[in-house]
């Protein structure tokens, strides 16, 4: 017979209860605490949340990181890696096991920040964001810039100070953008976006140096990816020259401030004059050289034993020979001076930067074209017009119908359709067709009369 446990005053306890007193007792003697060991066994289902084992050298506990609070780790928890969890102790009711429910993750030794780095970077670099093989070449001489920084940082004013001094009257445009903190990887990928689409010839994006952190809007997946996508080159000017975020590796040109970035965009004005005037320089050089050297080979010729015969010949092709070098040299002048002419004209218009005075000068000059031939065509119709009446009197004039209008009428003989010019071609019976001014008959030969002496054969009748 068994003890009635109830009546001796014994609780029993249901394995829900029990385990509800352990997670209570677990959470209110221990609570939230920070616990160190290495990640082994790390999941994340369909629902976002991640299940891992914490553990060190003697034990290991269970944990977990729900969706939310796994989105805002800065890197990627992986297997093996050695972390410091914070987090809950408590109890998982239904299976009865406990375990940490974290809510912070932090790599040991190296920081969260800097592990998210390497592991974007890695993943970034085999998908083949930074093979040098994609970057695009930047313009020789760019017409329109784009920048994207902050309009109130020292970033956008040393840019603009090395752009001055180095070549202006370029056309500058600048996307304003946050650089850093909340909102500002969006910001910068807008600015590249809208510029990329906007047909500049060159991007700068960039801010002024700072802590990793500062700086961790140019490390943002968006940002590297925008810089990659893009049609248009892309500098990125991003901090100090030991500073190096992952949009330098994935930009065309990665410059170690912003200064160096304006120095690289645009060549110094008085380094393309110089080297203008070298080429010019040296082309002049080498056609004086060539000409010192056949005049030498010429004078070599003239002395050589086997053209004594020639002497004269040479004699006479020298005069020749000078003519043309006086025609070549002027030859020579007149391209220098087109050439020069060229020149300052290319160097103005690269100070004007102004397209729409060419266009507006092109449209008056196509405006008085039109003028000018309108009137050449009315002219020359109203002459053509004058010619052409008195033709056209004259003609009136000798046509047949107009005799006819008189009066006159024409005859044929039919069926061959003879012209009859006096009455000796017809005999009795012919068939006549008659043509008057208007309209036309037909009529039989009835009667013949013979023209008289001294009659004129008009006078004919039938």
């Amino acid at each position: 017979m068994g003890i009635d446990l109830a009546k001796l005053g014994v609780r029993i306890w249901k394995v829900s209860e029990l385990n509800e007193a352990v997670k209570n007792l677990l959470e209110n003697s221990i609570g939230y605490i920070w616990v160190t060991g290495e990640i082994s066994n790390w999941k994340v289902n369909t629902s976002g949340h991640a299940y891992f084992t914490l553990k060190d050298e003697d034990a290991e506990v269970s944990a977990v990181m729900f969706s939310g609070r796994l989105s805002t780790l800065k890197f990627r928890p992986e297997n093996g890696m050695e972390v410091i969890v914070y987090g809950l102790i408590t109890l998982y009711n239904k299976r009865g096991t406990y375990q940490i429910v974290a809510e912070d993750i932090e790599p040991r030794g190296m920081g969260a920040l800097q592990i998210a780095y390497e592991q974007l970077k890695k993943k970034l670099a085999e998908e083949g964001l930074f093979d040098e093989a994609h970057k695009k070449p930047l313009p020789f001489l760019p017409r329109k810039i784009g920048i994207v920084t902050s309009p109130t940082g020292a970033a956008i004013r040393d840019i603009l100070k090395v752009l001055s001094r180095r070549f202006a009257n370029l056309h500058i445009i600048l996307y304003p953008a946050k650089v850093q903190g909340d909102g500002a990887a969006k910001e910068i990928v807008a600015g590249i976006k809208f510029l990329d689409n906007y047909g500049v010839d060159v991007i700068i994006v960039g801010r002024g140096g700072g802590s990793l952190e500062d700086l961790w809007a140019f490390n943002e997946e968006i940002v590297v990816r925008a810089v990659y996508e893009a049609n248009t080159p892309i500098i990125s000017a991003v901090g100090h020259e030991i500073d190096y975020t992952l949009t330098d590796f994935a930009a065309d040109v990665r410059a170690p401030t912003p200064s160096a970035a304006a120095e690289i965009v645009v060549r110094e004005q008085r380094e393309l004059l110089q080297t203008i005037d070298d080429l010019r320089k040296r082309l002049r050089q080498s056609i004086e050289l060539k000409l010192t050297q056949y005049q030498h080979r010429l004078e070599v010729l003239k002395k050589h034993r086997g053209f004594d015969r020639l002497l004269q010949f040479i004699n006479e092709k020298k005069q020749l020979t000078g003519e043309l070098k006086d025609d070549l040299v002027r030859w020579w002048e007149r391209k220098h001076d087109a050439y020069s002419k060229a020149i300052n004209k290319a160097l103005y218009s690269l100070h004007l930067f102004a397209p729409l005075n060419r266009v507006g000068t092109l449209k008056e000059r196509l405006v008085s074209s039109q003028k000018q031939l309108m009137q050449s065509g009315n002219a020359f119709i109203k002459h053509k017009k004058l010619q052409f009446i008195p033709l056209i009197n004259k003609l009136d004039t000798l046509s047949p119908l107009r005799v006819l209008g008189r009066g006159y009428s024409l005859v044929w003989l039919e069926p061959a359709h003879i012209l009859v010019r006096e009455a000796s071609q017809l005999k009795l019976g012919d068939s006549l067709n008659i043509r008057f001014f208007k309209g036309e008959a037909t009529a039989t030969v009835n009667e013949v009369k013979k023209p008289e002496n001294n009659q004129d054969t008009g006078g004919n009748e039938i």
